[in-house]
């Protein structure tokens, strides 16, 4: 372990962040009452231009009348390249209540683009009294946000999250692709040649690299890694692919575009009654291996260490802040 220690991320669950379009406040209740553990008012990609204003009176009004329980409860704001993103944050803080608790910042290049919004969030807060300080979650979407991406983790006290937004990173990257997120089908590899044989093909995921980059700065910095969205909302199978492997990698929690992604995303990111009954008999074997003067143990045919207590220390508080 570093002499500098890392922090500790927040202890807050966030397997499943939900999103509900601004301009849709209709749908706002069945949010609240959903099993999401984060609610996301969009503002940004969701609403047309038309309707920002309108949009941003209906999220401050969701804000101040409607009970949220005990879900995170985040608003994304517009682009810092749009005319839109002061007013969504000065009139969102300025207007509404102390329930919100985050501003999610799409298309972050660099941590000058933190260092912006949080000047304005605290001038307003402190102009308006506000005791609660809002936190700040970023959207990898970008080349740059790739390129400068543990500047950005580190960028702000206020910062809590990360997640990957999938499409706009492919377009930024010049990617061959109209899919948001999941399996590309032209990413695979062919087994080498042999004669006339057929050559199997191997799909490979194309969003590895930078799930890495942002899971390893978040960890480094003390913020949730969270994977964006999968598109296609009929595709329950290659959701849960897509959630497995950003969950194994170390993410948190996973975008939910559509209702029915919420349990889907909850399922795979809530550790199972197996994990945690291995996960506790760990600790447990460990303990006893220390009380002899062990540094390490054996359970079920397999040797387990300091290194195993950190994961089984891992899952277990995992299960306690979501229980």
């Amino acid at each position: 372990m570093s002499f500098k220690v890392q922090p500790a991320p927040p202890a807050r669950p966030n397997r499943c962040q939900l999103f509900a379009p601004g301009s849709r406040p209709a749908i706002f209740e069945k949010a609240a009452a959903s099993d999401a553990d984060v609610i996301n008012l969009d503002l940004e990609d969701s609403v047309s231009p038309a309707d920002k204003a309108e949009a941003r009176k209906n999220v401050i009004e969701a804000i101040n009348t409607i009970d949220w329980g005990n879900k995170t409860l985040s608003i994304r704001i517009n682009g810092l390249d749009t005319e839109f993103w002061y007013k969504d944050v000065v009139d969102i803080l300025e207007n509404a209540g102390d329930r919100i608790d985050q501003i999610m910042i799409p298309k972050v290049g660099n941590a000058g683009d933190i260092y912006a919004v949080d000047a304005l969030v605290t001038s307003v807060e402190m102009a308006k009294g506000r005791k609660k300080p809002i936190q700040f979650e970023v959207i990898i979407e970008t080349a740059a946000g790739l390129a400068h991406v543990e500047e950005i983790a580190a960028a702000s006290p206020r910062m809590a999250a990360m997640s990957l937004g999938a499409a706009d990173y492919a377009a930024s990257m010049g990617m061959q692709t109209t899919g948001i997120g999941g399996t590309q089908e032209n990413y695979y590899m062919v087994e080498n040649a042999n004669g006339d044989a057929s050559r199997a093909t191997h799909l490979g995921d194309p969003w590895h690299a930078v799930t890495v980059a942002i899971v390893s700065a978040c960890r480094t910095h003390g913020l949730l890694p969270v994977d964006g969205p999968f598109g296609d909302f009929s595709d329950e199978e290659g959701f849960n692919a897509q959630a497995r492997r950003s969950a194994t990698l170390g993410m948190v929690g996973k975008w939910a575009i559509h209702p029915k992604q919420v349990a889907l995303a909850n399922a795979v990111f809530t550790p199972s009654e197996a994990q945690i009954t291995e996960a506790r008999e760990i600790l447990v074997a460990m303990e006893e291996a220390e009380k002899s003067g062990q540094g390490a143990a054996v359970y079920k045919g397999r040797l387990v260490d300091l290194a195993s207590i950190r994961q089984a220390q891992v899952i277990v508080k995992q299960a306690e802040m979501i229980g």
